[in-house]
C-alpha cells in the first residue's frame, strides 16, 4: 500500500481526532496511490498515525477511515461500521425506526450519509472514496439492516470538489416516493426523491419536542381562566370562562399561536398541535414544500388549527412589522390629523412563538458576514412579531456561524429592535447526529428558545 508522509510544520490535527489531511500538510508521498483507494499516513518521522481513502482531485487528500492498518474498505469493513452505527441509534432512540443511521464522519465513516425511514434508507455518497465503494456500502446495508429498498440521493454540489457527477436513483431493492415515518409520536410522509437533502431533516428532532412548554399557559392573556361551573345536574366542575362569564368550548383555549417561519414538512408546526397550540401559521416559499406540510398536517388531524402560507419569509415578516408599526403610529397620532378611515397598507399579525429555521446562510467562510446580515434581519424582525412575554425560537445550520457570533448576532438585532432576550434553552443537534470533539465541521447547529421582552 502507498504511504503519505505528513509534513514537520503542521498542526497535529490529525492526533486530536480530526480525520482529514489536506494537501497543504502533505510532505510526500511513497508508491503509486490509486485515487479513491487506501493509502497509509505517516508522520514526517514515519511514524504510522492512520488509514483513509486518497484523492489528489480534492484540497481534502485524504479521509481517514481507521486508526490502525487497514487492507481494504470490503463489505466486512462497512457490515462491521454499520452494525456500530445500528447499536448507537437503538440505545439512544429506543423503538425508533427513522433516523439518521451514519453520520459521515462522526461515525468514521467520512463522506457517507445514511439516513433511515421505517424500512427505506436514502444514502448519500460524497465523496471519491465512498463512490468507489458503493457496491460494498449497498450490500452491507442489506445485509445489516434488510431494508425493503435503498435509494440514493447523491444529487449535492459537493461532490463537484471531488471530481464526481451528482447521481440519483434505485440502487436496492424497491422505493416508493413517498415513506410515512413516525417521529415524537406524530406521523410525517417524507418524499425522498424530490425533498430536500434525504428529504427530511432528522438533527432537530429534540428541538421540535423542546417547544413542549410553550405551547400552554396562554388563556389568561385572552382573559380565559379556569373557573367552578355549576352542570345542570347541580354539580360543580371546572371549565374555562371567559371575561364575560361565558364558558369557553374550544379545546385549545390555552394555547399559544404559533408562526414556522421556512416550515418544510411543517414538523415544527407537527409538534406545535401535538402540544396544545391554538393556531400554527406555517409559512415556506416552496409550494411544494407547502404541500408536504399540509399532507402532515391532515394526516396528524390538525387542519382545524393550521393556516398555509406560501411566501417569502424575509418578506412577509416585513409586511407584518411595517403594519404593526402603523398602527403603533396611528394609535398615538393626533386624531384630528389622521383619517383612521384609511386601511392600513400592510397587515400586523402578531404571535405568542415565532419560530425560524431557516436553511443555511453561510456555506463558506467568505459568506459570514452576509449570513450575519441576513440572520440579524430575520431574527430582528421575528421577534418584534412577538407578544409581550412570548417566545422566538431560532436556529442556524451554517457551520461557519458560530455559536458565539449566532448569539451575537441575535443580541444585536434585539437591541435594534428594542427588547430585551432571556435565553431559556440553547442546544444542538440529536443523538443520532453525534460529534467527535476536534472535529468543529460537527458543531454546525445552533438552536435556542428566548422570552421576548420590551424595554
Amino acid at each position: 500500500m502507498a504511504s503519505l508522509f505528513l509534513s514537520k510544520k503542521r498542526k497535529k490535527r490529525l492526533e486530536a481526532g480530526h480525520p482529514w489531511v489536506f494537501k497543504t500538510e502533505t510532505d510526500r508521498i511513497e508508491g503509486d496511490p490509486v485515487p479513491g483507494q487506501l493509502i497509509d499516513v505517516h508522520t514526517h518521522l514515519g511514524q504510522y498515525a492512520a488509514t483513509g481513502y486518497w484523492n489528489p482531485e480534492s484540497q481534502i487528500v485524504v479521509r481517514v477511515v481507521s486508526y490502525e492498518p487497514l487492507e481494504a474498505m470490503d463489505h466486512h469493513f462497512f457490515a462491521e461500521r454499520f452494525r456500530r452505527c445500528l447499536e448507537h441509534r437503538e440505545r439512544f432512540l429506543p423503538g425508533a425506526r427513522s433516523y439518521r443511521l451514519v453520520y459521515g464522519e462522526a461515525d468514521f465513516l467520512p463522506g457517507l450519509i445514511v439516513d433511515r425511514f421505517e424500512d427505506v434508507l436514502v444514502v448519500q455518497l460524497l465523496t471519491l472514496g465512498m463512490d468507489r465503494a458503493r457496491e460494498a456500502i449497498v450490500s452491507a446495508l442489506a445485509e445489516v439492516i434488510c431494508p425493503a429498498g435503498i435509494y440514493e440521493r447523491s444529487d449535492v454540489s459537493v461532490r463537484q470538489l471531488e471530481g464526481l457527477e451528482q447521481r440519483t436513483g434505485l440502487l436496492y431493492g424497491e422505493c416508493p416516493q413517498h415513506v410515512r415515518i413516525t417521529e415524537n409520536g406524530l406521523l410525517l410522509d417524507i418524499d425522498i426523491m424530490q425533498g430536500q437533502k434525504t428529504g427530511y431533516f432528522f438533527d432537530q428532532r429534540e428541538n421540535r419536542a423542546a417547544i413542549a412548554p410553550l405551547m400552554l399557559g396562554w388563556g389568561k392573556q385572552s382573559g380565559i381562566e379556569l373557573k367552578d361551573v355549576v352542570q345542570e345536574d347541580g354539580t360543580n366542575v371546572q371549565a374555562p370562562v371567559n371575561a364575560n362569564g361565558k364558558t369557553v368550548s374550544f379545546p385549545f383555549w390555552d394555547g399559544a399561536t404559533v408562526l414556522e417561519c421556512f416550515s418544510h414538512t411543517g414538523s415544527f408546526t407537527l409538534n406545535a398541535c401535538k402540544y396544545g397550540a391554538k393556531k400554527v401559521t406555517c409559512l415556506d416559499i416552496s409550494e411544494h414544500a407547502i404541500e408536504s406540510a399540509r399532507t402532515n398536517v391532515k394526516l396528524n388531524g390538525f387542519e382545524d388549527r393550521v393556516e398555509f402560507v406560501v411566501a417569502d419569509a424575509f418578506e412577509y415578516l416585513r409586511e407584518q412589522v411595517k403594519g404593526l408599526e402603523q398602527r403603533k403610529e396611528r394609535a398615538h397620532a393626533d386624531k384630528k390629523k389622521v383619517d383612521t378611515s384609511q386601511p392600513l397598507s400592510s397587515k400586523s399579525k402578531t404571535w405568542d412563538v415565532v419560530i425560524l429555521d431557516p436553511p443555511a446562510f453561510a456555506k463558506t467562510r467568505s459568506a459570514v458576514e452576509g449570513a450575519c446580515r441576513g440572520y440579524k434581519d430575520i431574527n430582528l424582525h421575528g421577534m418584534k412579531l412577538v407578544n409581550e412575554g412570548g417566545y422566538l425560537v431560532t436556529a442556524s445550520c451554517s457551520y461557519h456561524m458560530k455559536p458565539e457570533l449566532f448569539l451575537e448576532t441575535i443580541h444585536a438585532a434585539a437591541a435594534d429592535a428594542n427588547k430585551i432576550l432571556r435565553l431559556i434553552e440553547f442546544r444542538a443537534a440529536g443523538k443520532d447526529h453525534p460529534r467527535i470533539l476536534g472535529v468543529d465541521e460537527g458543531n454546525y447547529l445552533k438552536f435556542a428558545i428566548f422570552e421576548v421582552r420590551s424595554k
